[in-house]
């Protein structure tokens, strides 16, 4: 599984001196349908609420390059009332189409789809619905009941209408990613699913439509998350390496213990204690939540602006079930959710125990 690393600077949306082609605002299905598909080359296609930033922009140059120049990238703006739990959540969330279209067109999409609540359910609400399953009832579901639900029918029904031939989401909503996949394989979609790294402002935090609600004090204290996010990432890579050292100066190991110091250059006592002591094989995720979850409980012990925990999950990347204290190799995903204010967040990264047996 790719890791996204520590905070790399965002860029720009791709202003390079010339003015990008609007792309063709379509508000309707039939609009849609009549959109001529690229002979001999594949559409691609980028589903967002809309509120476009990097993160989104870089979802579309991805899509844009996989598609190639004689491709065709649809960019989706719909905000789905059917994944808000509230009535205030959904109003409260931005509207930007003049931005998104600017923002679309400089990442080189050809096409953008935004049609109004009753052009995707014409007939109100609909009855039959996608149902997220065990898998959606955990983390996020258990926060948002049946939001996944909701994301999951909106998004087979954007999958039939735009038709493409590969979808774009970006992994900084892993269990989202997760679900999709899940359900184009369970039921038989004819499309392939492509994660995207998650992309981040230089202080490390995660880019998100909902950060403009964050005020400066709040977004220092929302730092929390990819700071435990990384801190866990380098306590997972040290331990797994301190490990190798014990391993290389085992007796056993290819000769004895003394000539195992000597070819490390050190001392024996500082081996042992350090390598043979701290380097448990069985005890890396135990240790990659407590490293986490240290830094998160310093932030929410602030007296002002404080960060409050939903939850921190060690999980598999399949089902989104815990991983077991006992785990010595496979992917995992640490996932994360607070609430900085009134703003609710969410933030993820992906590692692999074992990755240097």
């Amino acid at each position: 599984m790719t890791t996204t690393g520590h905070p790399t600077p965002t860029g720009n949306t791709g202003n390079t001196g010339t003015t990008a082609p609007t792309p063709a605002l379509l508000r309707t299905a039939a609009e849609l349908d009549a959109l001529p598909r690229p002979a001999g080359a594949e559409r691609a296609v980028v589903m967002t609420m809309g509120a476009l930033h990097e993160g989104h922009a870089t979802l579309i140059r991805t899509a844009r390059e996989a598609a190639g120049p004689d491709g065709q990238v649809v960019v989706t703006v719909f905000v789905n009332p059917l994944q808000f739990g509230e009535a205030a959540d959904l109003d409260r969330y931005p509207r930007t189409l003049d931005a998104d279209l600017a923002t679309a067109a400089a990442a080189g999409a050809d096409a953008v789809f935004a049609p109004g609540v009753d052009e995707v359910y014409p007939g109100g609400e609909p009855q039959v619905r996608i149902t997220a399953g065990p898998m959606g009832e955990r983390l996020e579901g258990a926060s948002r009941p049946g939001h996944f639900d909701g994301m999951l029918t909106v998004v087979a029904k954007l999958l039939h209408l735009t038709r493409p031939d590969e979808a774009f989401y970006g992994q900084k909503d892993a269990q989202q990613l997760a679900l999709i996949t899940r359900m184009v394989r369970d039921l038989n979609f004819g499309v392939r699913i492509t994660g995207v790294p998650t992309v981040r402002d230089p202080d490390g935090l995660a880019l998100s439509s909902r950060n403009r609600f964050l005020s400066p004090q709040e977004r220092h204290t929302a730092l929390a998350l990819p700071r435990a996010l990384f801190a866990a990432q380098d306590r997972l890579a040290a331990q797994q390496a301190l490990h190798e050292r014990a391993k290389a100066t085992a007796p056993g190991a290819g000769g004895d213990r003394a000539a195992g110091l000597n070819k490390l250059g050190e001392a024996r006592a500082a081996a042992d204690a350090q390598a043979v002591a701290l380097a448990r094989p069985n005890g890396a995720p135990a240790a990659v939540r407590a490293t986490a979850r240290a830094i998160l409980e310093e932030a929410a012990a602030r007296d002002r602006h404080p960060l409050v925990l939903d939850y921190l999950a060690l999980v598999d990347p399949a089902d989104f079930t815990e991983i077991p204290d006992d785990r010595e190799s496979g992917d995992a995903i640490l996932a994360v959710a607070v609430r900085v204010g009134e703003t609710r967040l969410i933030d993820n990264i992906p590692l692999t125990f074992g990755a240097l047996t």
